[in-house]
């Protein structure tokens, strides 16, 4: 198995080169349209980008990023921006269009539900559950809670309170035929007259009804070991958000398989953890975003992890 510093050292040298990291990944062999053949590592059919990565490119131009996700060899996406009934100013169906137009599926999509008043607080179920049928017209498999705001998550009984909800999400979206997830940062893993509200929603939530999506870069910044996780809850860590860290003090966002996260220990615990998909997210980049998206797609098809 190819480690991260064979990994690096190998693409370092291909590019002084000048020759041309494959973008495609293809079991069969067959050429894609670029007529570049490459190593499928069993990982592509899973493996999907979180499109907030690219958010700035996607407001100036939707379509285009769209397209040169597609061509990096993405064949999945994580979508975002719901509100209002529509997904980054498109219909739900306008919107799932364009990705299958382009070769790809949409099988997550991250959501939150606005809890700006009191009277907002009462209807939250309401507002869910048309949340759940736009993600249900276009086929969507995993409704994704994506952060707790701020001022609902200041007590461990603002966490008992989210996981009561999260249940009655994963009831509704059992209901409409998807998996309820939810996603962490690393604010769960303050710990509260000690107890971590990561631990507490764990506990106290439906193993059937609530899965994790597991920010592998997210978890580290907040102290705890990934694999410790996906081992204590067998079979809930069904989707994976897949960041490394900069090796310095900043802890900084850094491409897959360019930092400091042992990648090839979280992988071999996949099964355990029950993972089903896994979406590479750039929460920032120093350099170029679709070329830090594109490192970390390289790395992930080419450093048999599967």
């Amino acid at each position: 198995m190819k480690n991260r510093r064979d990994f690096i050292r190998t693409t370092t040298i291909l590019t002084a080169g000048s020759l041309v990291i494959p973008q495609y990944a293809c079991k069969s062999g067959k050429k894609p349209a670029s007529g570049e053949v490459v190593l499928d590592t069993g990982i592509t059919d899973i493996l999907g980008l979180q499109i907030y990565s690219l958010r700035d490119q996607l407001n100036e131009d939707l379509e285009g990023t769209l397209k040169k996700v597609a061509e990096i060899g993405y064949k999945n996406i994580e979508g975002y921006g719901y509100g209002e009934r529509m997904i980054l100013g498109k219909s739900p169906s306008e919107f799932l269009k364009i990705i299958t137009d382009l070769g790809m599926a949409l099988p997550s999509m991250h959501v939150v539900t606005e809890l700006t008043t009191e009277e907002s607080r009462a209807s939250i179920l309401d507002q869910w559950k048309i949340t759940v049928e736009d993600m249900a017209s276009i086929d969507v498999k995993y409704t994704v809670y994506a952060i707790i705001p701020e001022d609902e998550r200041k007590t461990i009984d603002d966490y008992k309170k989210w996981s009561e909800r999260f249940n009655q999400f994963g009831e509704i979206c059992k209901e409409a035929g998807q998996q309820f997830a939810y996603h962490n940062h690393d604010f769960e893993f303050i710990s509260h007259d000690g107890q971590m509200g990561y631990d507490l929603i764990l506990q106290e939530t439906d193993p059937e009804l609530v899965k994790f999506e597991l920010d592998m870069y997210w978890i580290t910044k907040g102290g705890q070991d990934p694999v410790a996780y996906l081992n204590k809850a067998p079979g809930r860590f069904e989707l994976w958000h897949l960041k490394d860290m900069e090796d310095s003090e900043e802890k900084a966002f850094a491409e897959v398989g360019h930092g400091t996260i042992d990648f090839e220990r979280i992988f071999a615990v996949r099964e355990t953890a029950g993972m089903k998909m896994c979406f590479v997210e750039q929460d920032l980049s120093k350099g170029d975003m679709f070329e830090s998206v594109k490192m970390s797609f390289d790395y992930l098809t080419q450093a048999e992890l599967m």
